[in-house]
């Protein structure tokens, strides 16, 4: 989040690190567009996926996920699940197992993160929780996105904002 990349990089690096810290076989990262959810990153989707697979909010785990602001954790038989959708361009929607959290940002919705296993996985508390802290940290990181390179020049220093007192008795 520190160095300068594009968004679409910064998302497949975050993909990369919880495939390798949570040794799952498939990441996916879904955004909104309007309301829609579109696959953004992902280390087993075809790249011609990638910006294509959208579903609508009403739609699948990763729907409902979205809709109810809530962490899904599937151990076994994820496809079975009455809230199940299936993609054909996805390998990943026939996995066993199915952990998934909201991305937000200033208490919004803005996406999800889906992390599947092929085989029966029971999913811990810490797994869970760093699911979540990924989802909101990748909020954070769309509202910087969103800041150009100039407005991030004119953002007052804290050293000025200190001077200024602006921050008096918050420190």
């Amino acid at each position: 989040m520190v160095r300068e990349a594009s968004l679409q990089q910064v998302l497949q690096s975050i993909v990369a690190l919880l495939v390798e810290y949570l040794q799952c076989d498939s990441c996916i990262i879904y955004l909104t567009d309007g309301s829609k959810l579109v696959l953004c990153a992902s280390n087993t989707a075809p790249s011609t996926a990638i910006g294509q697979v959208r579903l609508s909010l009403e739609e699948g785990l990763t729907g409902w996920v979205a809709r109810n602001r809530r962490l899904v954790a599937i151990s076994r038989d994820a496809f079975n699940d009455p809230r199940f959708k299936a993609f054909s361009e996805l390998e990943a929607d026939t996995y066993e197992a199915f952990l998934s959290a909201p991305v937000i940002a200033r208490s919004r919705v803005v996406g999800v993160i889906n992390v599947q296993h092929r085989q029966p996985h029971s999913y811990t508390g810490d797994e869970m929780e760093l699911l979540t802290t990924v989802g909101e940290q990748v909020g954070c990181l769309l509202l910087l996105a969103r800041l150009d390179r100039e407005a991030l020049e004119r953002t007052v220093s804290i050293e000025q904002i200190l001077a200024g007192g602006v921050l008096a008795g918050t420190v």
